[in-house]
């Protein structure tokens, strides 16, 4: 049974800990509202670019095609650019994205496929370190970045560029959490190349405009698709940051309710420990007082 002092020692430990997860909480609240509203900024731009994209690729011509847009013609090297979050203590945030990366490469390695991994955060290469250390091929830091810039995702596009040129992937996919709301996060994966044009892209009301494009709709691609390869990174880097204080102010207000009913509970602890200590020392005393 532990004694007085434990307890007393305990819940002030615990009220320590209450402190510390509600200033996380506020913290991450503040940050989510600027990391959201640029995620949804985001959005609109990647979408146009998605269908101009789309559009464009039913035009072109398959036989001289940009390879980012048709492939390399082979399905055996798949590469996996895994975007994860720098830090903890965001509840499963990490572990979603990491579990959703593991079951592909598994399914990919059943069909007789090669996995490449990319990580982008250091808890992605922590996550999948024990099972697919071996596959990962580079690790992108982000703890020296201050704040996300499309510098910064462009960076990680020309790496992923220059791998596809060196011929080491046939099939990239980039896997991140697409931000829905404070208590929702969706982990999400995103064909990068080639390029996936969106169904549906090409079917609109009414008249069809006739288009010339000058130059061909090819050169065109050649210069918008490593430009599109920037921007969903930019994206899926941009969501995770917004779904990762979502999922840390989540995790740290649950933190901060457990950590209150925990100190209610060693404190009733303690109070009845202490009234059973006292109520034990009455009954020595008044049976000492009888003996004499």
């Amino acid at each position: 049974m532990p004694s007085l002092k434990d307890l007393r020692n305990r819940i002030s430990s615990v009220k320590a800990t209450r402190k510390i997860t509600k200033a996380m909480q506020m913290v991450a609240a503040a940050k989510l509202r600027r990391a959201q509203e640029a995620a949804t900024a985001a959005r609109p731009y990647a979408e146009r670019m998605d269908a101009l994209l789309g559009n464009l690729g039913r035009r072109a011509n398959p036989a001289n095609a940009p390879k980012l847009l048709v492939g390399t013609g082979k399905d055996e090297t798949h590469l996996m650019i895994v975007m994860t979050a720098e830090r903890g203590l965001c509840g499963g945030f990490n572990a979603n994205i990491a579990k959703l990366a593991r079951a592909d490469a598994v399914r990919l390695r059943a069909e007789g496929k090669t996995v490449k991994i990319v990580t982008v955060g250091r808890k992605g290469a922590d996550n999948l370190r024990r099972d697919w250390g071996s596959r990962i091929i580079d690790r992108v830091d982000l703890r020296g970045a201050r704040q996300i810039t499309f510098a910064v995702a462009s960076g990680i596009a020309q790496k992923v560029l220059a791998l596809f040129d060196a011929g080491e992937f046939d099939v990239a996919t980039l896997y991140f959490s697409e931000f829905k709301s404070v208590i929702t996060q969706k982990p999400t994966a995103l064909q990068l190349i080639p390029a996936k044009i969106p169904e549906g892209a090409a079917a609109t009301a009414g008249a069809q405009a006739a288009y010339e494009f000058e130059p061909d709709e090819n050169e065109i691609l050649a210069e918008l698709l490593p430009r599109n390869l920037a921007a969903q990174v930019y994206r899926g880097l941009l969501e995770n940051a917004a779904s990762e204080q979502g999922a840390r102010m989540s995790a740290m207000d649950n933190a901060t309710r457990n950590a209150g009913d925990m100190i209610d509970k060693l404190t009733l602890n303690y109070n009845r420990t202490r009234q059973a200590m006292i109520t034990k020392e009455l009954i020595e005393i008044i049976s000492g007082a009888e003996a004499l």
